[in-house]
């Protein structure tokens, strides 16, 4: 699988530094959050300094920095832009995700729009956008629901194209790898089909059978590019609390590019909690945060 960047972003933690930690002080926090806001989008006001203190403690101690002015003036270095905003950012970034999360939305994908607008004994093939995938569980979730209607649907195909700015999160993803716990959830028949336990049952893990993985590609995207690199055009994109974490004129942005990116009569996807109302968008409104391009 090729890989690519698409963004789950900056989340409340209560972190605390250890009193051994190295202090981020305003200045230094000033300098890394305009860069964070202006380079990738994500809100940082001033209440998130001993937050993003604590996250970076990792990248202090990977590179050897007793301080943050050491480290801050290493990132903004050539060197710095070029090796260390990737791991930077992984290490801000929140991704918080499950599989079937806000179910309602994969309920309405099986049951309203597939038959509706892929109707049994067709042959249709439908690309979809999973962006902002974190570690994989939603695309592969859709792949499982999408493989689900396949099999009552032969002729029907599709492909999962899955993106996230965190190298290290679509590292997750690629490998396929969760926790069993991760799973309880999910109904025992769908866990047979999909799951492989681990031949080491003190490992508590599973992982999703070779024949879904090759159904999604992913690939590393930043959701504040100008320009979205994707394969295709497509039928039906998610892009599930993501916005939450961009001011507003930052979402008409995203929101713009990505319906560039869906087919007319396309569907959009967003969380529960994002609310696109008063923006100026070619969104048709269908169900709560369900939309219909036009």
């Amino acid at each position: 699988m090729k890989e690519y960047i698409s963004g789950n972003i900056l989340g409340e933690m209560n972190n605390h530094p250890d009193s051994y930690s190295a202090q981020l002080n305003s200045k230094e926090f000033a300098r890394l959050s305009e860069f964070i806001t202006a380079e990738f989008g994500i809100k940082m006001p001033a209440v998130k300094r001993i937050m993003l203190q604590s996250r970076l403690q990792k990248r202090l101690k990977d590179l050897g920095y007793k301080n943050f002015s050491d480290y801050v003036d290493y990132l903004f270095s050539k060197n710095g832009l070029e090796n260390e905003v990737i791991h930077m950012i992984d290490v801000v970034s929140t991704n918080k995700t499950d599989f079937f999360r806000e179910n309602t939305h994969f309920d309405y994908l099986l049951n309203t729009i597939l038959p509706n607008c892929y109707p049994p004994n067709n042959k249709e093939f439908i690309n979809i956008w999973s962006a902002g995938c974190s570690s994989g569980e939603e695309a592969y979730t859709l792949a499982i629901v999408l493989s689900e209607y396949k099999k009552k649907n032969p002729l029907f195909d599709f492909s999962i194209f899955a993106t996230d700015i965190s190298t290290r999160m679509l590292n997750t993803a690629i490998n396929a790898i969760y926790k069993e716990d991760l799973t309880d959830n999910i109904p025992l028949g769908i866990k047979k089909s999909y799951f492989l336990r681990s031949k080491n049952r003190e490992e508590k893990k599973v992982r999703i059978i070779r024949e879904l993985r090759e159904k999604v590609s992913f690939s590393r995207l930043n959701l504040i590019d100008e320009y979205y690199a994707t394969p295709y055009v497509f039928d039906i994109v998610f892009c599930r609390n993501v916005l939450i974490y961009f001011d507003r004129t930052v979402q008409e942005k995203i929101i713009l590019k990505l319906c560039s990116k869906i087919r007319k009569g396309g569907y959009l996807f967003l969380g529960h909690s994002e609310s696109i109302a008063g923006l100026s968008l070619p969104l048709k409104h269908v169900i709560p945060t369900v939309f219909i391009r036009i």
